[in-house]
């Protein structure tokens, strides 16, 4: 038995308004709605939604509706305000901060994801399977092709991944990830060529409920050197990487061929609902 955290307090800029709810799939699911179903296929006992304040009333009225057996069967749903956690600001304090907020509410281990992101359930059940046996100094992280991951409408950040074996050795954000018209995949931010096999985080973690205490001691650090500042982010992937530098994590990598489906852009949607159209529904009761 698992928790499973979903980051749904994003503001989406780039797309130009919240995604949380976008309908995606056929049957107007979201892709909230995807996830949900395949982590409580994998065994998840419980659902916490990291959210904006304004949004969470949607978000509940949405999940009751949608996942309403899931909820008869047993499976818990809580709702954790990001932005009342940490020094107000319009601009959420990164993924490492959503994660960490929803420490009150997770008793064990513990699945991490985007609420805006397609990972499949194939993906969902690998990562549940090697959630429940990690160590307190281990996690694990579900890698995809970096090809599978780009938009065809403009560039993504990613983290980009150095692996050794079935093992993460280093992870860097790389921002201004695009194809180019030649065919080569390039990032701005830093300047670097990938390729399509190139292993990328796209923020599906498992981790043991001992990892809030060094989330917790990352961000502190991370607030006395950028809190000043209006759009610092303290990011997971960053957070893990330091952790693992201390020589104090291993992350297990857990390869997936799933599709994985996002938007990034506005362009994106109807690219993400025609694959979504030939793919199975989420079953209300979490059987895909």
């Amino acid at each position: 038995m698992f928790t499973l955290v979903v980051m749904a307090a994003g503001i989406g800029r780039r797309f130009g308004g919240d995604k949380q709810l976008v309908e995606v799939g056929p049957d107007g699911e979201s892709f909230l709605d995807y996830a949900i179903s395949a982590a409580a296929g994998a065994g998840a006992s419980k659902v916490v939604l990291v959210v904006r304040s304004e949004i969470e009333s949607v978000l509940r009225a949405h999940l009751d509706v949608r996942h309403g057996d899931l909820q008869r069967a047993g499976v818990a749903f809580a709702y954790v305000r990001q932005d009342q956690h940490g020094a107000p600001r319009p601009k959420p304090w990164g993924t490492a901060h959503a994660v960490l907020v929803a420490a009150a509410e997770v008793d064990g281990p513990f699945v991490v994801c985007n609420a805006d992101d397609y990972y499949g359930p194939e993906a969902m059940s690998a990562l549940a399977a090697s959630a429940t046996g990690l160590a307190d100094d281990e996690a694990c992280l579900c890698g995809y092709g970096l090809a599978r991951t780009l938009s065809a409408t403009g560039s993504v950040s990613r983290g980009v991944c150095q692996v050794s074996g079935d093992r993460l050795v280093g992870i860097v954000e790389h921002h201004g990830v695009a194809r180019q018209a030649d065919g080569t995949i390039t990032s701005s931010e830093p300047a670097a060529l990938l390729t399509d096999e190139t292993i990328v985080s796209m923020n599906l973690w498992a981790f043991p409920r001992a990892a809030f205490d060094w989330i917790g001691d990352s961000f502190e650090r991370f607030m006395t050197a950028h809190g000043h500042e209006a759009d610092s982010e303290c990011l997971l992937p960053t957070v893990v990487a330091e952790r693992m530098a201390q020589g104090a994590l291993s992350v297990q990598m857990v390869s997936t061929g799933e599709e994985w489906i996002g938007v990034t852009n506005p362009d994106d949607l109807e690219a993400a609902r025609a694959v979504l159209a030939g793919l199975p529904s989420p079953d209300p009761g979490g059987r895909l």
